[in-house]
């Protein structure tokens, strides 16, 4: 990359996208400011003390497959600003009704192992994917192009494109492999009936074999820290408190904001057909969060359960259809029990939990009991274990990040048009040559991972 220090870039936001697009301008020669609205950096990777004192909770992201694993990642040097990554003993457990749970393990045999007649099906499906992912995920946490490896990528395509309960139920015979990849679907946030929700079922599963399922030590805010203290030795500048209401004056201006945010700041300056395909922009279902103070480790009635980072609580495939695609019946709950496997989230012998479950945009519902009662499900007497917990729905997600609109954590729907060209035709490019977007609006979407500022910098520096 050329050096050109006399150049300026201005970066809207302190999110994972914003910080990496910011540290690779800064490494082509850029004089960087980023400017971040809130009191603290980080955007979806933050930790606070949301309960009560000694007790470290993440306000948004808890889990970081796609961030242990991220190409724009790797070409950081992260460990040398204090990011040490927790890998539990087994990345994801999904209880069921019998007390016995599904465990999503690294070894992809031991997975099978644990899926009866499915076994066998688990591998052949898996296996070419996890012995490529290396390779593989330079396509998928990338914008629609000529893919590096054709025929692996044309075969998770054809998987890919498939509703998750087609591919669940024509893949596997049993209710746990079914279930198991519900759940693991369900993190699209999509209707599991839609066309391409099994593609992040095999993303998330890929991502357990080849990678884990870890969490930074001390936080999810340890990520944010350590792009920003590797962005403040490349001599970037990092403004807290500092909302924009106006396109900076720079050469080079990287928004990691969504549509509304843009139309705000920028609409003025951007033709009426580009702010009306802004304006058309769709935001996905929300999210109800709940953090919790524990004086115990949940009592879950499948003792694996206590190997395991992540729990799915969702029964069987039916009810997280349900869910997912009518918030109909009980809702399906993804949990974190972070202080089980990382002491510095709580006071001795004490824990926390980590727990949310998708809901309608916007949506003022208060969801504790629900969520509750599913734990309570595969936990029986967790309630008696509550110090104090801390609720957080779609309002208050959007009051602490104005990116998570109406609650929507994935900056936008996901939608057969919106995976690809989001959130316009243009992708990360607008009519103003010199803006460009590279929040999760843009391609790969959701996730902590920094990819979309690494593509928006290459178009940038192309």
């Amino acid at each position: 990359m050329a050096e050109s220090n006399h150049k300026r870039a201005a970066v809207i936001g302190s999110g994972p996208n914003g910080l990496a697009a910011a540290i690779l301008l800064a490494r082509a020669g850029y004089a960087v400011t980023v400017d971040e609205a809130a009191d603290t950096i980080g955007g979806g990777a933050r930790s606070a003390a949301l309960t009560l004192p000694g007790f470290v909770h993440d306000v948004c992201s808890g889990i970081h497959p796609l961030a242990v694993c991220s190409p724009c990642f790797e070409l950081f040097p992260l460990t040398d600003y204090g990011l040490e990554w927790i890998h539990p003993e087994v990345p994801l457990a999904h209880p069921m009704d019998d007390g016995t749970a599904v465990l999503l393990e690294r070894s992809l045999d031991s997975t099978a192992g644990g899926l009866g007649a499915d076994s066998d099906a688990w591998r052949r499906i898996f296996a070419p994917y996890v012995a490529a992912w290396l390779r593989l995920r330079h396509d998928v946490l990338a914008p629609l192009r000529l893919p590096d490896d054709p025929l692996l990528m044309a075969r998770f395509g054809l998987d890919g494109v498939r509703s998750a309960v087609r591919f669940a139920r024509s893949e596997f015979r049993g209710a746990r492999a079914r279930a198991l990849f519900a759940g693991l679907a369900a993190h699209s946030i999509m209707p599991l009936e839609a066309p391409f929700s099994s593609a992040i079922g095999l993303v998330m599963a890929i991502t357990a074999h080849a990678c884990g399922w870890p969490f930074p030590r001390a936080g999810a805010q340890r990520i944010s820290d350590a792009l920003a203290g590797y962005l403040r030795s490349l001599r970037g500048e990092i403004r807290t408190g500092s909302r924009v209401s106006s396109l900076p004056d720079a050469d080079i201006v990287l928004c990691d904001i969504t549509p509304r945010q843009l139309l705000r700041i920028a609409g003025d300056r951007f033709p009426v057909d580009f702010r009306a395909r802004l304006r058309r922009y769709r935001y996905g279902p929300g999210v109800f969060k709940l953090d919790y103070a524990l004086d115990a480790p949940v009592p879950w009635r499948a003792a694996e359960c206590a190997r395991a980072g992540t729990i799915h609580l969702g029964g069987a495939i039916e009810e997280i259809v349900e869910w997912e695609g009518h918030f109909g019946g009980r809702p399906f709950v993804i949990a974190a029990q972070h202080s089980l496997f990382d002491s510095t989230r709580a006071p001795a012998g004490q824990h926390t939990l980590w727990a949310y479950c998708h809901v309608p945009n916007g949506s003022p519902a208060d969801m504790a009991a629900a969520i509750e009662d599913q734990i309570e499900r595969f936990a029986p007497g967790f309630r008696g274990h509550i110090l104090a917990r801390h609720a957080m729905g779609p309002a208050e997600l959007e009051r602490r990040n104005a990116n998570l609109v109406g609650g929507d954590i994935s900056g936008g729907a996901i939608t057969a048009r919106q995976i690809f060209l989001r959130p316009t035709g243009m992708v990360y490019r607008t009519p103003l040559p010199n803006v460009f977007v590279c929040s999760s609006s843009t391609p790969p979407g959701g996730g902590v991972h920094g990819m979309c500022g690494y593509h928006a910098v290459r178009n940038v520096l192309a």
